[in-house]
């Protein structure tokens, strides 16, 4: 394919002003290739025709290995082909291989806005604030100008949810496009409204408190418990709760006290210190 303002060929001479400088402009995505390389040639047509497809929202830069030997040891690069993606001075993601274009764009989306974005940050907006009707309005609008975004399912996901329609919201996640299947945001949203769905018809938390005053056993008050603690925020106290579950009544609802501590994992940062603590507590009583 010939060269054109969103496809470009660089070198050690250029890599600073076209990559560099230029990925704060819009993302720069580099091809580390090289002619023997078979792979590098069926992938390379279909980047320059992705860098078409997204219409000046990124630029394909193509290093040739062969001749740019001290770009591809500078950039770490040990198997062809390689990409990586620039952004704000910076390389962000990379893959190697050549993957299927399918592949490619759900890489490329991760990074790349898209023209629907700013109508879903709206939308999720307004679900905060509980305008649910303006929400869905917004969500209808971003469908029928980019349906092809795949977040926009996740977002009438939570909607749904919002609408206070649990069961429905975990159907929609299970249709969900299969390159969300294994999204962090995903897991984290399962795990929310399975504990949604726990709490909805539960007792207060007082009643459920006083249940397990009388009777330490009792499993279903103490999951309920759990539950409606992580609606409110209260993890720690949680996860403690489902810990002791785990330790105490494994076949409560298949393994409800483990699973339900994987699940506030997903929805907590991995680095928190509540998911190091209770992971190691968990093992440790399982192993």
């Amino acid at each position: 394919m010939s060269q054109s303002t969103n496809v470009i060929t660089v070198t050690a001479a250029n890599f600073q002003s076209v990559v560099i400088d230029g990925s704060f402009a819009r993302p720069v995505l580099v091809d580390f290739w090289a002619d023997w390389c078979a792979p590098c040639r069926m992938l390379m047509p279909m980047l320059a025709q992705l860098a078409e497809d997204y219409g000046g929202k990124l630029l394909l830069a193509k290093v040739n290995t062969e001749e740019e030997q001290a770009l591809a040891a500078q950039f770490g690069i040990r198997s062809l082909p390689t990409v990586q993606l620039f952004k704000d001075g910076k390389a962000i993601d990379q893959f190697m291989g050549a993957l299927p274009e399918s592949q490619v764009r759900e890489f490329l989306d991760r990074h790349i806005p898209r023209a629907s974005d700013g109508l879903l940050t709206q939308a999720q907006a307004l679900m905060a604030s509980g305008d649910l009707a303006a929400a869905r309005d917004l969500l209808e609008q971003a469908k029928a100008e980019d349906p092809g975004n795949g977040r926009l399912a996740l977002a009438e996901v939570r909607l749904t949810a919002a609408q206070g329609d649990i069961t429905k919201a975990l159907s929609g996640l299970d249709a969900l496009p299969i390159d969300l299947a294994n999204d962090p945001e995903v897991a984290a949203l399962r795990g929310q409204l399975r504990f949604a769905s726990a709490a909805a018809d539960a007792a207060l938390e007082s009643e459920l408190q006083a249940r397990l005053d009388a009777d330490a056993k009792d499993s279903e008050a103490r999951y309920q418990l759990a539950a409606a603690l992580v609606l409110r925020g209260d993890y720690a106290s949680a996860l403690e709760h489902l810990f002791e579950l785990m330790k105490r009544d494994r076949a409560f609802q298949d393994d409800a006290g483990r699973k339900g501590m994987l699940a506030v994992f997903d929805m907590l940062d991995s680095n928190d210190d509540l998911v190091a603590r209770y992971r190691a507590k968990m093992m440790n009583a399982l192993y």
